[in-house]
């Protein structure tokens, strides 16, 4: 296993889980982190390890947990926190269609500039492995199952600054030699997702609160939801990977319409005696109609599939955000 690991974004939602998972695995790993703080904070990283550095003055080999306050828009913090680290995981980024839609130049600044930023890094400190947090939007509106050979049309900024950020990849495994992994994950969910905005975790945090829960649209999208557990597992499959250049569909296969979920939640937080309320508003601009996964490749090339079915992650997330709530006196 890797023992030296550098990850962007490492004190979100995906970051601070991958980073409990590795240290579970070997407490003698070092992990470095490089977050400019706006989603996750340095509270959710103290929640997964007992102990981090904080901008530490002397970068050589990193020791432990440590954390670099600093902005992947920064090509020098990158190039900083890049040193003496045998692989980057790179999950920082302007997430989701919404907030591309909203700042689109935000949006390319950060995951298309950012990503730049990272593989250059990469380059001149003589990284030879990198991972990068795509999606499915890059695809585009097709007819799924979305894999890996379908030619991408994005319909949102969001999916066009993953696609770059993909083709940056490729760029520079078959130039620089550099063994990049792309992943496109499908719609996570799970325990930790209290600064998300998808689906499940925002129904969630809405129904705690009282209010109505948002569809777009009639309800009938579709999306595939992967456990947060089975993507870190898969994060891990690709950091093992010697080669390089690959893209990789990580979901479960599974079509499930928004409609659906929100039956499956509504269903599971009348057991705690809350009564979700749900609501339809207009369709959201650059929301493809229906996405799901094939994730044949990632099965072959990395022994990977998803193994949570979504009743036992969505019991297992609302658990998580009933404990939050409860300690914060909200319910």
């Amino acid at each position: 296993m890797v023992k030296d690991w550098l990850i962007t974004g490492g004190c979100g939602y995906i970051g601070t889980s991958l980073i409990k998972k590795i240290i579970e695995l070997d407490s003698n790993s070092n992990i470095r982190v490089l977050d400019n703080l706006s989603v996750g904070k340095e509270d959710d990283l103290s929640e997964v390890c007992n102990f981090f550095r904080k901008n530490v003055s002397e970068l050589g080999r990193c020791q432990g947990v440590e954390l670099i306050v600093g902005d992947i828009r920064n090509s020098d913090d990158c190039i900083m926190a890049s040193k003496d680290v045998e692989i980057i995981v790179h999950l920082a980024a302007n997430t989701g269609v919404g907030p591309s839609v909203e700042n689109p130049r935000l949006d390319m600044v950060t995951n298309v500039i950012g990503t730049f930023n990272m593989l250059e890094a990469a380059r001149l400190n003589d990284i030879k492995s990198f991972i990068f947090a795509s999606s499915g939007a890059p695809v585009g509106e097709v007819e799924p199952p979305i894999h890996e050979e379908l030619a991408a049309c994005p319909v949102s900024p969001y999916g066009a600054s993953k696609l770059a950020g993909e083709g940056y990849c490729s760029a520079y495994f078959r130039t620089f030699g550099i063994n990049t992994v792309s992943l496109r994950f499908g719609n996570v969910y799970g325990p930790r997702s209290k600064h998300k905005s998808s689906v499940i975790a925002k129904f969630i945090k809405q129904a705690l609160s009282g209010e109505s829960c948002e569809i777009y649209g009639d309800g009938n999208q579709t999306r595939d939801f992967v456990y947060i557990g089975d993507l870190i597992n898969a994060i891990l499959k690709a950091s093992e990977l010697k080669k390089g250049g690959e893209i990789f569909q990580i979901a479960t296969s599974c079509e499930r319409t928004i409609s659906e979920v929100a039956s499956l939640l509504k269903q599971q937080l009348k057991g705690y005696k809350i009564d979700m309320k749900v609501k339809n508003t207009e369709k959201r601009l650059g929301d493809v109609r229906r996405n799901y996964s094939d994730i044949t490749k990632a099965r072959e090339m990395l022994g990977w599939v998803a193994s949570t079915e979504i009743e036992s992650g969505i019991e297992k997330t609302i658990d998580y955000f009933i404990s939050e709530a409860s300690g914060r006196n909200l319910v």
